[in-house]
């Protein structure tokens, strides 16, 4: 039974101490005196040496403000405090008497534990409900609390309370985290459609959201594994694998109390959970498609990843330890992943190398190389998805795209160190600016070591907007657009609409298509790919690509605007930067920012020009602006040169502004001045 502390009302605490219900309400209204006719009783809750027996109107008071007012409150019942012998204290000795102290105290109705303070008490109740433990063992007919049950990409889950802080629940789910798994997601249809059954992980399940959306759509051609290394989140993945009425194999024997199928169809979709740790399950079985998504850095589990993936086969990995990859933990960044970083204005394509960096130096040590296939850093995580290429020799080819980074504290410009071991004299010299032979000090410094290659392929993008639309994921076709634009270096409207899909060709991006005239037999071979050729034709289609690859990094619009001068609209500004003959496109890394591979000096010159000034009511001073005789071509001549000369600070007769601030800014316009 339960404790006698813990009731639903006052009239059942007033009924222990043998109070009538009413009966003092109802002498009071009457105005009556209970002393004539009133026995005196105790409390059921203290002892008789703390508070002695007493007439009943004494004794409402006493329960109701002493032990009904400060209770704690659990679906309905109150648990009250407690004077009682349950949890006697250290006994105090002074002289010859020892004291015997009885401490006041609650008792949770779950455990039935008993808990000194109220804000401890509630503290205790919270870390019960957080864990999903709501039924009581002493309440008979426990009040009914059925899960939340969400919704995405039509599967259901059951989340526990506090599902999106994982912290305080077993079952992390993040709704924020729609978009990444919709990547995933096509990323994983795209590799189904090359070669079918497919052998997929989803290392870390928590609710189990992203498998069973595996197993749901694309059915018949991926054999599912959800591994969980909690007993708690294991449950809960196979309740919702009932949920949607899927079968689950849990170490290796079916499960027979599933429910049933429904529609008069039986639905033959099996996933199979496993409760394991992600490396031990990783080093155990191959796979062809494995996705990381741990709480925070997945470097721990990189080389057991790498270790049995199939080749031709591909790993993404989701990291969420965005303060060290974005620079807000500088040490941090240093420890795991051994690069050395500073907050830029391209910080956030930064991060997504270091990501890379470490993945391909994870493959090396297990002689695979990889081909990335998409990278992607958002606000709440970093996405790389890469394809693995068994063989030393891809892995050396991988290895050697991994260089330092050479960035310019002063302007911003950057560029990756030339390969070789010779030490460079002067390190400056590779940078495209002059800010160290004008600037005092050290104006640069060396990040790194970071993936230099391309973060992107086209056509594995093209393939995934094509099964983002046959799948109906609405919110990743925009950004799979953006992705496509900013891999081929171009704008929207110049996006070719070709279908992805070419039946007439069996190779596209180094990986076999799969055609009406070919089988799975022509690409397995017990187990086995016809790795030495793929490997071939994806050398050969690499330094093919690697004239057309998209220029490394970005630069932001406003991060290179001159105070007083209205930029011109991002749009438009790209078509200028098209005009002038060199490659640009929008970037998802930043909305305001924009890849070319116009170089630094070029990029502030187009800006300048197009820029007009702002004109408040009667300013006195006038905006700063090039002279109208410069050409283009001088510009670039000048910059390319690097011979233009110190600029003289002129100062304009209407404004009385110095050009100061252009010179600095932009040395090379006035000096042609």
């Amino acid at each position: 039974e339960k404790h006698i502390s813990i009731q639903r009302h006052l009239a059942d605490l007033e009924k222990l101490a043998d109070l009538k219900e009413g009966e003092f309400t109802m002498a009071v209204s009457q105005n009556t005196d209970l002393h004539a006719t009133d026995e005196k009783k105790p409390c059921p809750l203290c002892p008789e040496e703390k508070f002695k027996a007493c007439y009943s109107h004494k004794l409402h008071r006493h329960l109701q403000n002493l032990h009904w007012k400060v209770s704690v409150e659990f679906e309905g019942y109150r648990m009250c405090i407690c004077h009682l012998p349950c949890r006697p204290v250290k006994p105090n000795l002074i002289g010859d008497q020892t004291f015997s102290k009885m401490g006041a105290h609650y008792h949770c109705i779950i455990c039935s534990a008993t808990i000194t303070r109220r804000t401890d008490m509630i503290g205790h109740i919270n870390r019960h409900v957080n864990k999903g433990e709501t039924e009581s063992r002493f309440i008979t007919v426990p009040a009914p609390k059925s899960r939340e049950v969400l919704k995405e990409s039509a599967t259901d889950v059951q989340v526990l309370p506090n599902y999106s802080t994982p912290q305080k629940t077993d079952s992390y789910f993040n709704p924020k985290m729609k978009l990444n798994r919709q990547l995933i997601f096509c990323a994983l249809a795209v590799l189904a459609e090359e070669r079918k059954p497919i052998e997929c992980l989803d290392a870390f399940g928590a609710t189990g959201i992203m498998g069973l959306q595996w197993a749901k759509h694309l059915r018949n051609s991926v054999k599912v594994t959800i591994n969980d290394c909690n007993e708690n989140s294991v449950t809960m993945i196979q309740e919702n694998c009932h949920l949607n009425k899927m079968k689950v194999k849990l170490n290796t024997k079916e499960d027979e109390n599933h429910e049933p199928m429904g529609d008069g169809e039986e639905n033959t979709d099996t996933i199979e959970v496993t409760k394991m740790d992600a490396n031990v399950i990783m080093h155990l079985r191959s796979f062809d498609f494995i996705h990381l998504d741990p709480f925070g850095t997945s470097v721990n589990y990189l080389d057991s990843a790498f270790r049995n993936v199939r080749n031709l086969g591909i790993v993404s990995l989701t990291s969420t330890d965005i303060s060290s990859l974005y620079a807000k933990a500088q040490h941090v960044a240093l420890r795991h992943y051994g690069c050395n970083i500073v907050r830029t204005e391209y910080y956030k394509e930064l991060a997504a190398r270091i990501v890379i960096a470490a993945v391909t130096r994870a493959a090396a040590r297990c002689n695979k190389g990889i081909e990335v296939l998409l990278a992607v850093a958002l606000e709440h995580f970093v996405l790389v998805v890469v394809r693995v290429l068994r063989g030393p020799s891809p892995a050396d080819d991988s290895a050697k795209k991994i260089r330092y980074l050479i960035h310019c504290q002063w302007c911003e410009e950057r560029i990756f160190q030339k390969e070789g071991n010779m030490v460079e004299e002067n390190p400056y010299q590779q940078l495209p600016c002059d800010c160290h032979g004008s600037m005092p000090g050290k104006t640069a410094v060396i990040l790194g070591p970071l993936w230099s290659g391309a973060l992107f392929n086209t056509g594995f993008l093209r393939r995934m907007l094509f099964e983002a639309v046959q799948y109906g994921l609405d919110e990743a076709q925009p950004l799979l657009k953006t992705l496509v634009c900013e891999a081929e270096c171009t704008t929207l409207k110049h996006l070719s609409t070709h279908s992805p899909y070419d039946e007439n060709k069996q190779e596209e991006c180094g990986v076999y298509i799969k055609t009406p005239n070919t089988s799975a037999e022509s690409y397995l071979v017990h187990g086995k790919r016809k790795s030495d050729e793929v490997i071939r034709n994806a050398a050969k289609r690499q330094k093919s690509e690697n004239s057309a690859e998209h220029p490394a990094f970005y630069y932001n619009i406003h991060r290179h605007s001159i105070k007083g001068m209205n930029m011109p609209k991002l749009n438009k500004f790209l078509n200028y930067l098209s005009e002038a003959g060199y490659r640009v496109s929008r970037t998802h890394f930043d909305p305001m920012g924009v890849r070319t591979n116009a170089p630094l000096a070029q990029f502030k010159t187009i800006l300048m020009k197009y820029s007009t000034p702002t004109y408040a009511g009667g300013q006195a001073e006038g905006p700063l602006h090039l002279p109208e005789d410069i050409q283009a071509g001088e510009q670039v001549q000048a910059a390319a040169d690097g011979k233009a000369e110190d600029a003289e600070f002129l100062e304009d007769e209407k404004s009385g502004v110095s050009a100061t601030v252009l010179a600095k800014d932009y040395p090379t316009c006035c000096a042609a001045d």
